[in-house]
């Protein structure tokens, strides 16, 4: 039976009594700090938090003044059309917006909104501290997971009417206009939080203080923790997540599970039996060095540099034939600073598996672009051996993807994807003609990928540079450590450990990110006592901080004793 871990948690100490269950006993503890006559409250909201369910509770308390500090900003056609530079006409990608969430409210709206302030007031809604940050400031929080989920649900964006559009448009106005212009917001005003609400669930909100959220964010960062995955169907998953990851076998498939992507995934922080979560970027932002390590925190900002997740085509499909943008590129056309270099490696393959990658030597370029376009616009199947490398993958192979590389996995094959961490901006090449889960045909992006396609990533480059390029580090007679990657051009560094009894580890000064991708369980225990010891088991991907240095894993449970392998990432 799998151990995979749905649900882990951080345990927090110090702050039992600063954490707070349901409506009833949050509501008691706001109303004792209102203590006199002329007195506000503000709750500021990041967008998709239900702002109905929180003013239908909270007015309970009773006040003279309720304002909504959505209604301080444009609405629609004007908030739409200062949004829409960054937006642009292409349907899945936008361009990283410079603006701050003021820029979306009016002066004088706000103005008003200060002089209306009477007696007890309530200001709620997504900025509601433009307005004033009061005498009591919460913040009510949420996943972008749930809020994706939300989307689906019926969920407009942030202050329009957008409910039945479709999914892709949504999520690209959070992606690149809403959670960024949030995330400075909330960056800007974590210090003047007096509470902070885990409003994931609908009816069943926690709450905790800015001391034992800032503290909870501290004590997460100086030891190993997990993050909490989620997983997604897709029109050509498999079957394999769903029994090693315990996912509901009704399901049609899984296609991704992210299990180590911060700026989706979640944390959740245990304060006794109070179970809170909030978005892992949170610890992102507060504890860049603990976390990331000063050189990473210099090279990146507060940003999470490595992504980890899963794709599932066990008994499923081809992925796309897709290509990522070169550096330059990306920061030209979309004001990224670092692109999507990556790597597949393979914890499950049957014996027809395989992995497309690189074009193959001598093919005329002109033709197979014309041959693309030819497919997406009639539906003629595009000849893709022809062009590309079609490669044999067996478990544990390591096959590199730096950007420019043309690449996909092929069906009943199970990728850990390793890769940096700008996940949206991937070149869709052709689809093997199919639909997408909402009937429509899925986004191909030829226009843009024509442009980065490394032609010099040929047959005899990709096997000598792409295909197992692994180098021998250190081997005894306990354990193996091998270089798995990546190229010169990427910024991140893999490392294969194979071992029966324990291995000593070092963060290099970047935060590390690992896999348990054989065996059954292992332990990681600190060199100085400094955390207690953390168990994972097989497929769960785990972070070690930076600040930690050094640290220990050893086979425990039924691995105990057995060989087992895991696989490293750090920034170099």
């Amino acid at each position: 039976m799998s151990m995979y871990d749905l649900k882990p948690k951080i345990n927090i100490k110090g702050y039992d009594n600063d954490a707070f269950l349901g409506y009833d006993n949050i509501l008691k503890e706001i109303s004792s700090k209102i203590n006199k006559k002329d007195f506000t409250l503000v709750l500021d909201c990041y967008p998709g938090v239900d702002t109905n369910e929180l003013l239908e509770n909270f007015k309970s308390i009773g006040f003279d003044t309720i304002i909504c500090s959505d209604d301080c900003a444009y609405k629609e056609e004007e908030l739409t059309e200062k949004m829409q530079p960054f937006l642009t006409d292409d349907r899945v990608f936008g361009i990283i917006n410079t603006k701050v969430l003021k820029d979306f409210f009016i002066d004088e709206k706000l103005e008003q909104a200060r002089n209306s302030i009477k007696g007890k007031t309530l200001i709620y809604g997504t900025g509601a501290s433009l307005i004033t940050k009061g005498n009591l400031y919460v913040y009510a929080d949420i996943s972008r997971w749930e809020i994706q989920l939300r989307y689906r649900a019926g969920m407009t964006n942030w202050n329009v009417s957008n409910s039945d559009d479709p999914i892709l448009t949504k999520y690209k106005r959070g992606y690149f206009m809403e959670w960024r212009i949030a995330d400075k917001h909330k960056i800007e005003n974590y210090e003047n939080f007096h509470y902070i609400i885990d409003a994931n669930v609908k009816n069943e909100p926690k709450m905790i203080t800015k001391d034992a959220f800032l503290g909870g964010l501290s004590q997460g960062s100086k030891k190993p923790f997990r993050l909490v995955p989620y997983f997604d169907s897709g029109v050509w998953g498999g079957q394999w997540l769903k029994e090693v990851c315990n996912l509901d076998r009704e399901r049609e498939n899984f296609a991704w599970g992210f299990d180590g992507v911060p700026e989706e995934n979640s944390i959740i922080l245990k304060f006794n039996d109070i179970c809170f979560e909030t978005p892992a970027i949170n610890m992102v932002f507060c504890e860049p060095i603990n976390l990331l390590g000063e050189r990473v925190y210099a090279r990146f900002g507060k940003e999470f540099p490595i992504r980890f997740d899963f794709l599932d085509t066990m008994e499923g499909g081809n992925l796309s034939l897709q290509v990522h943008p070169l550096t330059e590129y990306i920061q030209q056309t979309f004001g990224m600073h670092y692109t999507q270099d990556e790597s597949y490696y393979i914890l499950d393959a049957k014996e027809d598996s395989c992995v497309y990658l690189g074009v193959k030597e001598g093919i005329d370029k002109e033709q197979m672009i014309k041959d693309l376009k030819e497919a997406q616009k009639t539906g003629k199947a595009f000849d893709v051996e022809k062009y590309i490398n079609k490669i044999d993958a067996k478990k544990h192979d390591h096959f590199l993807i730096p950007a420019g590389t043309i690449h996909c996995s092929g069906k009943n094959t199970v990728v850990l994807e390793i890769s940096a961490t700008p996940y949206i901006f991937t070149f869709k090449l052709w689809d093997w003609g199919r639909l997408g889960s909402d009937g429509l045909p899925r986004p191909i992006h030829i226009e843009h990928g024509e442009k980065v396609i490394n032609y010099d990533a040929n047959t005899k480059w990709v096997y000598d540079n792409l295909v197992n390029h692994i180098k021998p580090i250190y081997e005894d007679e306990s354990y193996k450590e091998e270089s798995t990657g990546l190229s010169n051009r990427h910024s991140i560094e893999t490392r294969r450990h194979l071992f029966d009894n324990e291995v000593i580890h070092e963060t290099f000064g970047s935060v590390n990110v690992l896999n348990l991708v054989e065996g059954e369980e292992i332990t990681v225990e600190s060199l100085n006592g400094e955390f207690e010891p953390f168990v994972v088991h097989y497929a769960e991907t785990f972070i070690i901080p930076a600040c930690v240095e050094k640290y220990k894993i050893k086979t425990s449970g039924n691995s105990k004793g057995k060989k087992v392998a895991t696989i490293k990432a750090y920034i170099r």
